[in-house]
């Protein structure tokens, strides 16, 4: 049974940014990454591959390039966790056991949670950047006019902007492919709003209403017929009733049971998500209530509530905020940082996450709002930038940030442990 002083379970932006800085911090520790991927993705781009703006293979690396030297690589799948034996067993390597464990798997795609999806995911008209963005960019070229409907389930997903900012994109592509008449654009979501934070609500309000974008708030995809291209929404507002609007552009029908039938031409999703399996089915997640399956963590100090060797961040942990890469980039220092002081002094340290996020919002080609954010939906914009630009406004340099500067930082920056 291999032992290692910090095993991390994940290969992915968090686990490598992490093991990254604690070997910049410290090049004496002994640390293993669990990660099975062979590549590694810059999933924020792909939002700019289904709009034809990126190429899907600068996206992908080679996961060896990325493993910190000095770092174990265990090639293979985290298939448990057992805190209480300090264990992570793996699908062909054994038992691995640890001092400190790091938990940053990520999140899974589910898209049996909907009925139909499975079986419509990534084929005719059905698309998702999520997990085939090359599809969404031939379905956004092959679309000739009818419903582009957009939408996303009633659970968390990686970055809350994403299936909103293909639809500005897919609207600008009509526009400019002379077929906007004849396409009505829609945003269907479960959620109250267009965005949480006001600053940049009130910008994307302005945009749906002047590039005549419907908005469907309170619908939350419950079923897809792919085969006559029929997705089903159930309207989750407490206390009343959906009525046709007598203005029915869509041609929405309400069907017997009360659900929302809409007809699509182009259907863009964001997959429901949930946390992997064999967290869900550990001591370390949340047992029971609204967090049910995701890690049980302090959102402040990112170390777990009831193993106190455990740390989780990214997309796995529970936390009332996006699940973002930048957010992972503000979370990475604080477990670095309070981390070694547990192994130093056997007390946590005093680095405290705020619940920094950020959604770089792409409005149209060559257009971005960069909303910056925190715990509770407080606006927390970069006071550098901000000086010189507003940022809940679109601008042409935010979208040069999001196609150049951004992909650069993280593979050449973020990654090594020194952003």
């Amino acid at each position: 049974m291999k032992h290692y002083q910090i095993v991390i379970i994940g290969g992915g932006t968090a686990g490598i940014t992490v093991a990254a800085q604690l070997k910049l911090k410290d090049k004496n520790l002994q640390i293993a990454i669990i990660e099975p991927s062979e590549k590694h993705y810059y999933q924020p781009a792909w939002t700019l591959v289904g709009a034809g703006t990126f190429d899907f293979d600068d996206t992908e690396r080679d996961e060896a390039d990325y493993i910190p030297k000095g770092v174990d690589w265990i090639k293979d799948k985290a298939t448990g966790v057992n805190p209480h034996t300090n264990t992570v067993s793996t699908a062909s390597s054994g038992d691995v056991t640890y001092d400190y464990l790091v938990v940053a798997p990520g999140l899974v795609m589910a898209p049996e949670l909907i009925p139909g999806l499975k079986e419509a995911m990534d084929k005719g008209v059905v698309c998702s950047n999520y997990t085939d963005p090359k599809h969404t960019w031939e379905v956004l070229k092959n679309f000739k006019g009818g419903n582009a409907i957009f939408t996303q389930p009633t659970t968390p997903i990686k970055c809350g902007g994403a299936p909103q900012k293909i639809m500005y994109l897919a609207e600008d592509y009509f526009r400019k492919h002379g077929i906007r008449d004849k396409a009505n654009v829609a945003f269907y979501t479960p959620g109250t709003i267009i965005f949480g934070v006001p600053d940049f609500a009130k910008t994307l309000n302005k945009i749906i209403h002047d590039r005549n974008i419907l908005f469907k708030p309170f619908m939350a995809p419950v079923k897809i017929d792919a085969k006559n291209q029929d997705i089903y929404f159930k309207y989750i507002k407490p206390e009343e009733d959906y009525s046709i609007p007598s203005d029915n552009p869509i041609g929405e029908e309400l069907t017997e049971s009360k659900e929302i039938k809409v007809h699509f031409d182009l259907l863009h999703l964001a997959p429901p998500q949930a946390a992997p399996k064999f967290i869900q089915d550990s001591d370390i997640s949340i047992q029971e209530g609204p967090g049910k399956g995701w890690v049980d963590v302090d959102i402040h100090s990112l170390q777990h509530k009831r193993f106190s060797n455990i740390f989780a961040l990214g997309d796995v942990a529970h936390l009332p905020t996006a699940k973002t890469g930048a957010a992972i980039r503000k979370q990475a220092p604080v477990v670095v940082e309070n981390l070694l002081k547990l192994i130093k002094t056997h007390e946590v340290g005093h680095a405290s996450y705020s619940g920094y996020s950020s959604c770089p919002l792409v409005t149209r080609y060559g257009r971005m709002v960069l909303a910056e954010f925190k715990y509770d939906n407080v606006r927390d914009s970069d006071p550098m930038i901000s000086k010189f630009v507003d940022t809940s406004k679109e601008q042409y340099s935010m979208w040069l940030l999001k196609k150049y500067g951004l992909p650069f930082m993280y593979w050449n920056l973020m990654l090594r442990g020194k952003a």
